[in-house]
């Protein structure tokens, strides 16, 4: 029970990684807040996960992310663990055939989205010395031939940096923040790229290991990262990929 006691807000905990790391973080004895734009996936979600509560919300909505940290405040009286998972992917363009509007929605959610909700958390998590864990991608760290997500690729890089950028920033105030580069995960915003055998074969080759990974297996790491084993780590970035990054 590495989490005893502890209260999390998960974005983008419906389904996905953040589902496994809301699930991880009840087994471990926490208090978990889910959120997430779907109501209907959100109860669904909140069914299967106890000591869980789900506050449907959208990341882009500043009022919707005050709300979701006030009435978790609100009903356990702290917060000690943000994390920030909320993602979408655009879809596969080269630069010059994108769309501003998609190139901004994109921005929106999996930058300045993350960047809304660490604003209105760290006061609170200042009072407990909490965890911040966001999740990035291993697209943020290196470019990908015939990847064509630029969008998605600036945002994650993005995360990187400012995952070192607030963890130097709140260091005195004993908050740790580290960031979680996964590769090809198997969930359902890869679906469309893992429609055939042929196209799964192709995506497990593509990891030195050979295969892709599952959500629970990031889960784990991020579920390190907020407990006290990683009391002296903050400002790392941790790839789960499967070496993907480092051929």
């Amino acid at each position: 029970m590495k989490l005893s006691g502890k209260v999390a807000i998960v974005t983008g905990g419906s389904r996905g990684i953040g589902f496994a790391t809301a699930k991880i973080f009840a087994e471990n004895g926490a208090n978990v807040v889910i959120t997430a734009k779907d109501s209907k996936r959100l109860e669904n979600a909140v069914n299967e996960i106890p000591n869980s509560v789900g506050i449907t919300a959208d990341i882009r909505n500043e009022n919707d992310v005050k709300k979701v940290v006030e009435q978790t405040v609100k009903k356990f009286g702290k917060l000690d663990i943000l994390i920030n998972n909320a993602g979408i992917f655009p879809k596969i363009k080269q630069l010059h055939e994108i769309e501003e509007f998609e190139w901004n929605e994109v921005l929106d959610v999996n930058l300045t989205g993350q960047f809304r909700f660490t604003k209105v958390a760290i006061p609170y998590l200042k009072k407990t010395s909490g965890s911040i864990v966001n999740i990035s991608s291993d697209a943020g760290l290196k470019a990908y031939q015939g990847f064509n997500a630029d969008a998605y690729s600036a945002s994650k890089a993005g995360m990187i940096i400012l995952t070192k950028c607030w963890a130097l920033e709140y260091a005195k105030d004993k908050i740790r923040v580290n960031c979680i580069c996964p590769g090809v995960v198997d969930t359902d915003m890869t679906k469309p790229f893992l429609k055939t055998e042929k196209d799964r074969d192709f995506m497990n080759n593509e990891h030195p290991l050979g295969r892709i990974g599952q959500p629970d297996e990031v889960a784990k790491a991020i579920l390190y990262f907020v407990s006290d084993d990683a009391a002296w780590t903050t400002g790392a970035i941790l790839t789960v990929d499967g070496g993907e990054s480092i051929k």
